[in-house]
């Protein structure tokens, strides 16, 4: 799925972290437990270096907890990096990020200079009730849509940190396409911006394969049905989504699989794990060579004509 959904305000937060990165001292990135790895930015990798990173899983009550620790041990092999796994439910737990940070910089304990973090994560994550838990007040803008926060804060949390808040942030270019189906399906992306019966024919199939248990008890199913399109049918027929006719509203039928499986009722569903993204990287690398030799060859061909 191409994502086509990249608000203004986003580029603009782009541009803002490349110029502050220099000053930060440590960076909080918040990922959505369930996509860790289509939820991270691409571009932090290269733009943050050698500084020290907290990755901090979002909605882990949603998320399959086996499959948290995985990818836990998993982000915990890149240098300079720790994870805490966090859900709203526990807000101990999340009042633990100054500690972490601190840890990270133990000679910031010393200093009399203020620790700058800067704190980032995708649309609809989660960032701003974590700010607002973790300094112990209201400050940042909450909602269950994405893109509720537009411009860039600087929070005092105490502890002589200072929080600088960014937008939920995208990128341009979401080269695996299947990403882009996990960030729709997790609310990442305006629903007004995709297709709600593709992105639940993507999580049907899913489910399917991974979570079946869970589709026969939520939709109270003796068998599984053979694919996602009697799925949905199955579906539609149980919750009454039904036009004249007696067809099956499809439309309807997606928003309530889309739903319930955001909110959890369906079970901790996790869309990704590691050994997963493994194969796909090794896929996506595939399609970006054959990509690079298509557009060399087309400036061969171009350079051959103009020298005629």
């Amino acid at each position: 799925m191409n994502i086509q959904w990249y608000p203004g305000h986003m580029h603009k937060a782009g541009k803002e972290i490349k110029e502050i990165l220099p000053q930060i001292d440590l960076v909080i990135e918040i990922l959505d437990a369930r996509i860790p790895f289509s939820s991270q930015n691409p571009m932090l990798t290269t733009l943050r270096d050698n500084k020290p990173c907290i990755k901090i899983l979002s909605k882990s009550d949603l998320a399959d907890p086996e499959i948290t620790r995985q990818w836990q041990i998993c982000l915990e092999q890149e240098q300079g990096v720790k994870t805490l796994a966090v859900t709203i439910e526990q807000p101990d737990k999340i009042r633990q990020v100054p500690d972490l940070c601190h840890k990270m910089l133990p000679h910031k304990d010393s200093s009399s200079r203020l620790m700058h973090a800067l704190i980032m994560g995708i649309p609809n994550v989660g960032k701003s009730t974590l700010i607002n838990i973790v300094a112990g007040r209201m400050i940042a803008k909450t909602g269950n849509e994405p893109a509720i926060t537009k411009t860039q804060q600087r929070i005092d949390i105490g502890g002589g940190i200072i929080l600088l808040d960014t937008p939920g942030l995208l990128w341009p270019n979401v080269e695996n396409k299947n990403s882009g189906y996990r960030l729709a399906i997790t609310g990442a992306i305006k629903d007004t911006a995709i297709n709600h019966e593709d992105i639940a024919d993507f999580a049907a199939e899913y489910l399917l394969q991974n979570y079946p248990a869970y589709l026969k008890a939520r939709f109270q199913m003796d068998q599984l049905p053979e694919n996602e399109q009697q799925l949905m049918e199955i579906i539609g027929k149980n919750r009454g989504c039904l036009r004249a006719g007696g067809h099956i509203d499809r439309d309807k039928v997606a928003k309530i699989l889309l739903s319930e499986l955001r909110a959890g009722t369906i079970g901790r569903v996790s869309l990704e794990t590691p050994a997963m993204m493994k194969k796909e990287l090794v896929e996506l690398d595939i399609i970006r060579a054959r990509k690079a030799a298509k557009k060399n060859m087309r400036k061969q061909k171009w350079q051959g004509s103009s020298q005629i």
